[in-house]
């Protein structure tokens, strides 16, 4: 077990991509970046896990499921990921790779925004957007699979720790990470493209504010990587960038000035001191103080999950099942004393 070492996140730069024969230029630029923070580092310290931002090898610039299956979405694992497992093993780094718009043989008629952990033994998991931006974004989500028989929460035991990610908007939703965190996660990765007026500059920043909160609230480390592109890149959004790696109590250890371009931040990783706070503190820990059963609201149904009909998700489709969960979750509020007396 390595309790010691340097994690990067790294934001990428790139047009976005029309056809799948592109992809493989943005793998090699991405490879280059890690063997680059790993040789020159060296003298300094060891990089042993590098997290690169959503979108990285294909963006959904098509306004249907069947045009992105039929021009970018490929299948899990692939060339692109044989080629971060040579360079893993060559190394013994771990790798979160940005994502990819997943097809699967056993889900047709969907598409999914897919990251992959890498390390020096290949591929180590697969982890699937389970809630994506909607109603702009068209991959499907695990929920809204039937009978959907994989993890959507894997989380997974390496010699750097147990290793888990979420992706971009998964990070508003406080309890897809609360799950991660219950799952046994030390280390949770951001794969993200987060964009303005959002992003990692005020008066907003909902960049940073959800990356300390989402770390405080599970006492896990944050390695963060946004989309760096310009605007002439991503139309019609603008990306700030502003990568970077977050400790177990909030404290931002690095991070990259805020702005568009191909960014690498690296920041320590001390394994041993999250695992004495767990172990120690009987204040601020919030997991071993949530009060489950008293929080009801997720013992019923909240967005539907998409039918056997809706797919291929369309925007519309989307709409509407927003809007059966807003006549559903919006009730009139009531007092647990119960009725007001009457005057």
């Amino acid at each position: 077990m390595t309790e010691r070492y340097y994690a990067a996140a790294c934001q990428t730069d790139f047009p976005c991509p029309a056809k799948r024969d592109e992809i493989a230029t943005r793998t090699g630029r991405m490879c280059a970046l890690i063997e680059q923070a790993i040789v020159g580092y060296e003298p300094f310290f060891d990089v042993r896990l590098f997290v690169f931002p959503e979108f990285a090898h294909a963006v959904p610039i098509y306004e249907s499921v069947a045009e992105l299956r039929k021009h970018l979405a490929i299948e899990v694992p692939n060339e692109h990921t044989d080629r971060y497992a040579a360079l893993a093993g060559k190394y013994g780094c771990y790798i979160q790779t940005g994502t990819f718009l997943e097809t699967a043989p056993a889900y047709p008629d969907v598409v999914f925004n897919t990251t992959a952990l890498i390390g020096p033994q290949g591929l180590l998991a697969k982890y699937r957007k389970v809630n994506p931006w909607i109603p702009w974004e068209l991959h499907v989500s695990p929920h809204d699979i039937p009978d959907y028989d994989a993890d959507p929460f894997p989380i997974v035991e390496t010699e750097i720790g147990r290793l888990g990610v979420a992706v971009c908007y998964d990070w508003l939703i406080p309890e897809t990470i609360r799950q991660i965190a219950f799952n046994g996660v030390e280390i949770i990765a951001r794969v993200s493209a987060y964009m303005d007026p959002w992003g990692a500059t005020t008066p907003m920043d909902w960049w940073t504010l959800f990356n300390r909160v989402r770390a405080v609230e599970n006492t896990v480390y944050v390695v963060a990587a946004n989309q760096g592109a310009s605007l002439e890149h991503y139309p019609p959004f603008s990306w700030p960038g502003g990568s970077m790696v977050v400790d177990f109590d909030g404290r931002i250890l690095a991070q990259t000035d805020p702005g568009p371009g191909e960014k690498v931040v690296v920041a320590p990783i001390d394994l041993a001191a999250p695992r004495a706070a767990r172990d120690q503190r009987i204040g601020h820990d919030m997991r071993s103080h949530l009060r489950s059963e008293i929080h009801d609201y997720l013992h019923h149904p909240h967005l539907p999950a998409a039918g056997r009909n809706d797919h291929p998700l369309t925007q519309e489709s989307i709409r509407r099942r927003i809007h059966l969960a807003r006549q559903h979750n919006h009730p009139q509020p009531t007092s647990r004393l119960g009725p007001a007396p009457s005057p």
